[in-house]
């Protein structure tokens, strides 16, 4: 069974900085693609940032430079650093991996003042 555990949301000020992590199971991690999506209040997930099972990453282009994703294969673990955050970045942050379709319960991230 996929099973996907994001934390390290929170509240921060615009300029701030979290990393997100997402602990997953039910499957040989280090094969994968996985990837971070976010999500706010009706609207469709945004799929942000890419990493290949080799670690080649890719981003949507209002993150490139400032955040970064990484993964260690042996904690099962993907992470996202965000630098620089501003407001439009406030959502539901997901991991996911995109050969199967389960999600995590997410983990929200509010930029504000």
């Amino acid at each position: 069974q996929v099973q996907l555990k994001e934390s390290g949301g929170g509240l921060v000020q615009p300029g701030g900085s979290l990393r997100l992590s997402c602990v997953a199971s039910g499957f040989i991690f280090g094969a994968y693609v996985m990837t971070w999506y976010r999500q706010t209040s009706g609207k469709e997930r945004e799929l942000v940032a890419t990493i290949s099972a080799s670690g080649f990453a890719t981003y949507v282009d209002s993150v490139k430079g400032r955040f970064a994703i990484s993964r260690d294969n042996v904690k099962n673990t993907v992470y996202l650093q965000m630098n620089s955050l501003k407001p439009d970045d406030t959502a539901v942050y997901y991991c996911n991996n995109p050969a199967y379709g389960s999600w995590g319960q997410g983990t929200q991230v509010t930029v504000s003042s």
